[in-house]
């Protein structure tokens, strides 16, 4: 179960690190969910919103975030 309760303590550590680094991101005027190629609609009472460029950039950043701690951990 102490593998369990590591793992858990992790994933934490990690919402909680990807949690400030969006509240900088929003500080710094990062047009994060405003660049082109992110879709924005907007009807009467509705607003809706698909941040695909957003969500590639940060998919790529992670990426090669997690490449570079792997490659450095062997």
């Amino acid at each position: 179960m102490t593998g369990l309760g590591k793992v858990l303590i992790a994933f934490g550590g990690m919402i909680i690190l990807i949690g400030l680094i969006i509240t900088l991101a929003g500080r710094a005027h990062l047009p994060l969910g405003r660049l082109p190629g992110d879709i924005v609609y907007r009807g009467k009472n509705t607003t809706f919103y698909v941040p695909l460029t957003t969500g590639i950039i940060l998919s790529i950043v992670f990426s090669l975030i997690t490449w570079i701690v792997g490659r450095f951990s062997r």
